[in-house]
């Protein structure tokens, strides 16, 4: 098969929508709304559809990884921003290192895991 690939986006739900829409801007993603149940999340090139729908199940086992150029840089930024403080639920694991590269971890309001890695050598 020839193509060639345009983006990626998930798509995610929200135990509570609105809580969630808040908690995604907060962590610098820029939101466009596209109808009262649906809305992009952007940074840069990159994003993501986050739905007003919740399936216990499917959030549980949901997980994004997100590649960024200074995982510890950006987890001092994730520490500023406070977000266990402000959100039921949200919870942030330190920076572990692997054999592949290095990343922390981020629970949103819903239970969703972001992971924030760098790798050593890029893939």
């Amino acid at each position: 098969m020839q193509h060639k690939a345009i983006s990626l986006r998930p798509f995610i739900g929200a135990k509570d929508f609105e809580t969630s829409r808040s908690f995604y801007r907060d962590l610098g993603f820029e939101e466009v709304v596209l109808d009262p149940n649906m809305s992009v999340f952007k940074t840069g090139q990159l994003a993501f559809y986050l739905q007003n729908a919740y399936v216990k199940d499917w959030i549980d086992n949901t997980m994004l990884f997100l590649e960024v150029d200074d995982v510890a840089r950006y987890w001092n930024e994730l520490l500023a921003l406070d977000l266990p403080a402000k959100y039921a639920g949200v919870r942030l694991t330190p920076i572990r290192v692997e054999q592949w590269g290095r990343e922390c971890f981020l629970h949103d309001p819903s239970g969703i895991l972001w992971h924030f890695g760098e790798f050593f050598n890029k893939l």
